[in-house]
């Protein structure tokens, strides 16, 4: 088994806690834990992970409640909805008494403030599972994924394609980090959070990594090695859906036409679920060059190496 560092950051809330050596570190970890699941099968014996969803979720729910039963601990679901969190009763009470109960706590919410309040009372391990602002644990799978077709990242080019979202925001922040070199095409209204793309450059300083904004996608994807998109219109969007579809179609689609422009072994990059022949066409995500499934099975592995390094604490 690969031997890791004693501590951790406490939680994982937008990828800006961890360091690039220790991101490593958990990749490397995730690899054994999917080479060699058994090794790690008693990992957390005796451990207890919450999951609070304030929004619907397959990947996420499915695959931290089965990573931590495949590591010898137990999860208990709690619906938003029904707790007292922020409304009954103030976050950092709540934070107080979860941690009295439970080893540490995944939450899928809106709010990203609301999350980090959690973490600031909380004396557990808190990991953000989704916000409007962030998606690290999506990121973790995706670095993976990235890992497990290129030897050498430094040296590949990954071009994003869409809304500048949560996933576009934690891919920006995980590529910075890793010195991976990412250009992105977004329309001008739907553009990467402004604070979010400074802290990326002043991470690309230190890493070598380039960083592209533009608003042509062929520029983007020119000679890419993976090309990554996500569905124009997130959760809590739904009425601005009619107006995206009118800017991002069919400029910032996915297709043959535009993938012909990326390298020849490119690798296809979906979050999912997926919106066919909006964002991408049947062609490209079912086709050859899709990882999308393996890249969907890595949010297990690699959430399993994130859960393990921080209930190390």
């Amino acid at each position: 088994m690969l031997e890791m560092k004693k501590s951790y950051p406490k939680d994982m809330l937008s990828l800006l806690e961890w360091s690039k050596a220790e991101i490593e570190e958990l990749i490397q970890l995730a690899l054994e834990m999917k080479t060699n699941p058994k090794h790690f099968s008693h990992a957390l014996s005796g451990k207890i992970l919450g999951l609070i969803f304030d929004k619907p979720s397959t990947r996420t729910r499915v695959s931290f409640e089965a990573g931590m039963l495949q590591l010898g601990g137990q999860a208990i679901m709690m619906n938003g909805k029904e707790l007292q969190l922020g409304r009954g009763e103030p976050i950092a009470d709540t934070a107080k008494v979860l941690s009295s109960y439970i080893d540490a706590l995944m939450i899928r919410t809106f709010s990203h403030e609301e999350v980090e309040a959690l973490a600031e009372h909380a004396t557990i391990p808190v990991i953000n599972g989704l916000t409007d602002l962030h998606h690290p644990c999506q990121a973790l799978a995706d670095l993976l994924t990235m890992y497990e077709w290129k030897d050498d990242l430094t040296n590949v080019k990954v071009a994003f394609i869409g809304d500048g979202n949560n996933v576009c925001h934690s891919l920006l922040l995980i590529c910075a980090l890793m010195g991976i070199t990412i250009h992105f095409a977004i329309p001008d209204a739907y553009q990467i959070d402004a604070t979010i793309l400074e802290k990326a450059h002043q991470l690309a300083a230190e890493s070598g990594a380039e960083i592209v904004v533009t608003a042509d996608p062929v520029k983007a994807v020119t000679d890419a090695d993976f090309i990554y998109t996500d569905v124009w219109t997130s959760m809590g969007q739904e009425k601005e859906n009619q107006t995206r579809m009118g800017i991002f179609y069919p400029t910032y689609q996915v297709n043959t036409a535009l993938a012909a422009y990326a390298k020849p072994d490119y690798k296809f990059l979906h979050c999912l679920p997926a919106h066919r022949e909006e964002e991408v066409t049947a062609e490209i995500i079912d086709g050859e060059h899709s990882v999308c499934w393996q890249q969907a099975e890595n949010r297990l592995h690699a959430q399993k190496a994130l859960l393990q390094l921080v209930l190390q604490h």
